[in-house]
This record gives C-alpha cells, sequence and structure tokens, in this order.
C-alpha cells in the first residue's frame, strides 16, 4: 500500500511517502525552489517522493492532507464575527486566498496529481497528523501523547494516548490560547522573524536571568492541571493581521520592540530568559 502526505500553504510544503508502513521518501518544497519556508503547494517534492518510490499518482492508495480545511475556515470566520470589527483587515486578508484556493484544496490535489476518481483523498486532524508523524515512527508500542503548537483547525495543544496503530486525542485547548503564538509574540517582540527565528529565542535564554517572571504570569496563566490560559488583553493574535500582541503587551515591558537591525542587550536576554522558562 502507497499513502502519499502532503503539507501545504501555511509554511514549510511538504511531501512524504510510505509504503506498507515503511517511509520511502520525504521532503521539504524548499530544497527544490530555493525559497525558504515556501508553503506554495510542493509538486516538486510530490514528484521527488514518487520517484523514490517508483511509482506513478495512479498507483498511490491513499493522499493525506495534513489539517481539515472545512473546520479552519469554520475557526476564521467564527473568530472574525467574535472579535468583529477590529477583525475587518485580517478577514479581508485571509478572504481572497481561502476563496481562490484553500477552499478547493481535494480539487487541487486531484487535478495536480491526475488522480482516479476513485483514489481517496483524506484530510486529517491537524494535531493527529502531528501526533502520528512521531508515534507511529517512534519504536514505542504505547505512549502518552502531548501536542502543542500556534494552532491547527481550533487545537492549539492536545493530550491523548496511543496504542499499536491507534491514537486517541482526547482532551485539547483551544484557539485563540495557545503556547506556540505565545512564544510566537516573545519571537516577535525580541525582532526575530517568526515561523523561522523561534531557535534564536531558545539559544538567547541561557545567556539571560529570569528577570521578567511576574510579567510572564501576567500574559500565560497555568493551572494546577498543567491546562493553561493567554491573558488577551495583552495579545492581538485572534483580530489582528500582522501583529501578535497589541500596546498594552508593550506597556509591560516598558519598552518597544527590538527593530531586527539593533544589537540585542541585556533586556533582550533577560525576557528570553523568562519566556521560556515560563
Amino acid at each position: 500500500m502507497h499513502i502519499l502526505g502532503i503539507s501545504a500553504f501555511y509554511h514549510d510544503a511538504a511531501a512524504a511517502l510510505v509504503r506498507d508502513g515503511e517511509l520511502v521518501a520525504a521532503a521539504e518544497e524548499e530544497r527544490f525552489t530555493r525559497i525558504k519556508h515556501t508553503a506554495d503547494f510542493p509538486v516538486n517534492a510530490i514528484r521527488y517522493c514518487l520517484q523514490e518510490a517508483g511509482i506513478s499518482p495512479q498507483e498511490l492508495d491513499y493522499v493525506g492532507f495534513y489539517e481539515k480545511p472545512l473546520v479552519k475556515f469554520e475557526r476564521i470566520l467564527t473568530a472574525a464575527l467574535v472579535t468583529w470589527p477590529r477583525s475587518l483587515d485580517q478577514f479581508r486578508r485571509a478572504m481572497p486566498r481561502w476563496l481562490r484556493q484553500k477552499l478547493h484544496i481535494k480539487k487541487l490535489i486531484r487535478k495536480s496529481l491526475d488522480l482516479r476518481r476513485e483514489q481517496p483523498i483524506l484530510f486529517l486532524d491537524h494535531h493527529l497528523s502531528h501526533a502520528a508523524s512521531a508515534y507511529l515512527v517512534s519504536p514505542f508500542e504505547e505512549a502518552a501523547v502531548l501536542t502543542a503548537d500556534a494552532l491547527g483547525e481550533w487545537a492549539t495543544t492536545a493530550t491523548g494516548h496511543a496504542r499499536e496503530s491507534e491514537i486517541a486525542l482526547e482532551r485539547e485547548i483551544r484557539f485563540p490560547h495557545s503556547l506556540g503564538l505565545f512564544y510566537s509574540a516573545v519571537t516577535a517582540y525580541l525582532g526575530f522573524r517568526v515561523n523561522d527565528a523561534e531557535w534564536k529565542v531558545m539559544g538567547l535564554a541561557p545567556y539571560g536571568e529570569d528577570r521578567f517572571s511576574r510579567e510572564m504570569d501576567e500574559l500565560l496563566h497555568v493551572q494546577d492541571d498543567g491546562s493553561y490560559r493567554l491573558n488577551m488583553r495583552y495579545f492581538a493574535h485572534h483580530r489582528s493581521a500582522t501583529s501578535i500582541f497589541n500596546r498594552r503587551f508593550l506597556r509591560l515591558f516598558d519598552r518597544p520592540p527590538r527593530r531586527p537591525d539593533e544589537p540585542i542587550l541585556d533586556f533582550h536576554r533577560d525576557l528570553a530568559c523568562s519566556a521560556q522558562k515560563k
């Protein structure tokens, strides 16, 4: 059995091909186009995977996509309505691409690969895709599961259990509360590029001191059971297309965001340290 997995239209578009449960090939589209973090449909990565497997698209048994576009579209519409009219700019920026492209992914996949009508295209829960990518290639027959990122359809963090080939995600934290977006806000505030340079925050943290634990506690509330909530008074990602944090976030630290060309000071090192410790 041959299964092709596809990720596209957010960042780091990629493809992977599995034959009878064994990984045959996987590649990011940027390796072929030389466009860092490209989100374009991964035609080159798909071609490479098929060539490595020695098969044509018509020999695929399944094609999987890493999230459910309709559920994600529902979340975007709901978030826009809840925060209207402040979300107007975000809504206007998002709709053209969704209406032209993202709502028609199934048609795009079938046309791009020239698939037969009977070849199934499956749309998987985003966090289930994350869990599967770790657990199914691990040496474990059973495992606890924890996934966390910026966001999927609605979930930003999920927990569950995996046994043999079954994965069950039983609890989730939903948008706009997100550890990933909390870290993205810190990344942007420190003058680094979001979805690219988060590792710089992690690397900067050991050089600082934990001077901002109070401020981090104000931004992110962690409960006794390990769940958490963002203090949305300081964030803008739920209603803005251009900013993750707001002016109240800036007042909390009493300093403007660092520009990329500005030097890194003890303040920035200490803030990275406190964020990482949180």
